[in-house]
């Protein structure tokens, strides 16, 4: 309860308590009984009641949340042209009187849902983008009038219902239809949704201002679409969907199949260097062989008796006569004891290396 009200309620019934006083005595006097008006009481219950009534008119207390602008008809214009803030105020009693406008943080909410929104019922902003198809927009805005111009508002608007109503509510869905239609649905929908609340904020901020208002922020709460439309983005996030796992699928085939390629190659390259291990391995032992060929050669010219003696050794140790053909029907019959003990073949060079050759013989063992 404000003071202006307290001061009101007191003088009331101090002029109240003064009617009471008089019909009293003037009832008194009617039965011709004794009663004497004091002229004191009489005073002090008028003077106390209009001086509070004067009070509760004049005294004026603007919360912190608010301004107020004197509507006075001793100004030109109707106002005075300096607002009020919050604390006490005294304006002419009975003459003057003083409008409230909120400054703190209001919000006007328009949705599509009947539980939401400042309108009951269905009140998104319905708008065509430029592609023509139609959305419905849930917004809200969320805004507080400018203590030092409160009184261009009350000029402009007279009352704080009047504004919401009659600028913040059409102006907002105007804005939001005309910035709409400049993108495409799929624009308004992804990419570009948050570069559209930024473009209607923008807006609303310059126009709001012109008025004495202040934009706190704009929110873009929801974007709905037609059924069919609806319906074909669904079918379309679903091919997409597809595409994705059909890539996957390609790229694992990928996969495998370079792991694939790879484990043949290298298997390829296993086989290669096998065959060309195998292929250096023979040409060496190809080469030895001729060089103990060679070395076999050259001592057999510097003493014929080695291929002798050779084949003597390689012979069993037990078989002690050797028979070789002579030609006709009479071999020579050797003993392999007295051969070997003629036999003194001179030492190899280093590095030699024996070789076995082949040769018919019969053999008798003693």
């Amino acid at each position: 309860m404000s003071f202006s009200t307290i001061f009101s309620i007191i003088g009331w019934v101090l002029l109240i308590g003064l009617g009471l006083y008089v019909f009293y005595v003037v009832s008194m006097r009617s039965q011709r009984r004794p009663a004497k008006v004091s002229v004191v009481v009489v005073a002090v219950l008028l003077i106390g009641g209009l001086a509070m009534l004067t009070l509760g008119a004049g005294l004026v207390f603007i919360d912190q949340f608010e301004a107020g602008v004197v509507i006075s008809p001793l100004t030109a214009g109707g106002v005075r042209a300096d607002p009020i803030g919050p604390g006490i105020h005294f304006v002419t009693p009975f003459i003057e009187s003083v409008d409230r406008f909120a400054t703190a943080k209001q919000e006007y909410t328009m949705s599509g849902k009947a539980t939401e929104g400042n309108v009951q019922g269905d009140d998104a902003v319905e708008a065509r983008t430029s592609d023509g198809q139609q959305v419905f927009i849930d917004a809200t805005v969320r805004f507080y009038a400018d203590p030092t111009k409160v009184v261009d508002l009350r000029r402009t608007w007279q009352g704080q219902d009047r504004y919401i109503q009659g600028f913040v509510r059409p102006t907002t869905r105007n804005v939001i239809y005309n910035d709409a239609s400049r993108y495409k649905v799929e624009e308004i929908y992804g990419v570009k949704r948050t570069e559209l609340q930024q473009a209607i904020q923008d807006q609303l901020t310059a126009q709001f201002a012109q008025q004495g208002l202040i934009l706190d922020a704009f929110q873009l709460r929801n974007v709905t679409f037609t059924p069919e439309y609806a319906q074909s983005i669904e079918q379309k996030q679903i091919a997409q969907q597809q595409s994705e796992q059909a890539k996957l699928l390609v790229q694992k085939s990928q996969q495998e199949a370079d792991q694939l390629r790879a484990k043949v190659k290298g298997e390829a390259d296993a086989v290669v260097l096998r065959a060309t291990g195998d292929s250096e391995a023979a040409v060496t032992r190809a080469q030895g062989d001729a060089e103990a060929l060679k070395l076999i050669a050259d001592a057999l010219k510097t003493n014929p008796d080695l291929l002798t003696y050779t084949y003597i050794q390689k012979l069993a140790p037990n078989v002690g006569l050797i028979m070789l053909p002579a030609g006709g029907n009479n071999p020579f019959i050797l003993n392999l004891s007295d051969l070997q003990n003629q036999a003194k073949p001179l030492p190899l060079p280093a590095g030699t290396v024996t070789s076995t050759l082949p040769a018919t013989t019969t053999t008798t063992t003693p």
